[in-house]
Formats: C-alpha cells, structure tokens, sequence
C-alpha cells in the first residue's frame, strides 16, 4: 500500500537495512525472511581468524550484516567489517556464496532469518588514526581496535586449533583456506 511504499522510498535516504527490514517486520511479524546478507573472512599475517560474538546470544561468527538497499555486496562487507571490528580490509576476494536452511537463524525475540550470503576474504588493518584514539599502532593487528558494542561484545583473532564454532554452517575450507 502507499503507507509501506512511503517508509520504503524514505528508508533510501535513511538508515536503510534497519527500516527495511523494520518495515517488513511491522508486516510479517516474526515470520521467516530471506536476508541478503555478507560475511568477511579475515586472516592476519600470523593465520589467525578474525571473529565477532554478538552480544544478544554470545555466540561467535564473521563479520557480517545485512545488504542495505543500494548498497553492493563489497560495499556491505567492507561497512560490516569496519562496524563490528573497526577495522579495514585489504586484499579483497570473493570467495562464494553460502545459503539455503543451514542458514537459518531464529533470533532472542523471535524473528527468523535465512541468510543468503556473498562471503569475501581481506586482511584485516588498523584504520589510520586509530593508534590515537586507542593507543595501537596501525601495523599492530594483535590487538583489536573500537567496534560496534551495541551488537559485538568481543572481537578477537583465533588460530585454528582454539577457534570457538561459528554459529552459522560456512564450509571449513572457506573459513581456513582463504587468507587475505
């Protein structure tokens, strides 16, 4: 109807991702939604993983999101990188698409998603400027600069051996064999 055609076209200059899938959310409720999403695979120099652990369920994963509408997958892996880390990515690769019901996810308030997702790979690096604000050198990847605390409540490189599971299925090859 005109009203959700209306907070659609205004979620263009807006937020996007959040009112979009607001908006959807008024309309289905709860209902299972196919989300396309993207996942940063990132590697530092010494192999170690790069991963998140959200903070509503604790569980650990990659860097990833939501696409926003008008927003290209690279340009939603590089945004997601640098909100749930706050770092950059370099050497960026495109290392495949993952989906289908291994994919789900039902979050604490009910919503559920299933993830269609274009997973890429970069080497992950300090945002020049950030050794001022947090006292870490930029060639410096051991330590983890600002992130996004309203979702993340760690961020922190794993080797292989100490890797907690990901919460979402991606193929062991995928996630150990890319480097940045």
């Amino acid at each position: 109807d005109d009203d959700l055609t209306l907070r659609l076209s205004r979620s263009l200059t807006g937020p996007p991702a959040e009112s979009y899938l607001r908006d959807l959310r008024a309309r289905v409720g709860s209902r299972l939604l196919m989300v396309p999403s993207v996942a940063v695979v990132a590697h530092d120099a010494r192999g170690r993983l790069l991963m998140v652990r959200d903070r509503a369920t604790g569980d650990w994963g990659l860097p990833a999101g939501a696409i926003e509408l008008g927003e290209s997958p690279i340009e939603a892996a590089r945004r997601e990188l640098r909100e749930e880390t706050g770092f950059d990515g370099s050497g960026w690769r495109l290392l495949g698409a993952v989906g289908g019901t291994d994919f789900r996810h039902a979050y604490p308030n009910g919503d559920r998603v299933e993830y269609q997702i274009t997973v890429f790979s970069a080497a992950p690096r300090s945002v020049p400027g950030d050794e001022v604000r947090t006292g870490i050198p930029p060639s410096t990847v051991d330590a983890v600069p600002a992130f996004d605390a309203d979702e993340i409540d760690r961020v922190r490189f794993f080797h292989r051996r100490d890797a907690p599971p990901l919460r979402l299925p991606y193929p062991e090859g995928m996630i150990w064999s890319a480097r940045g």
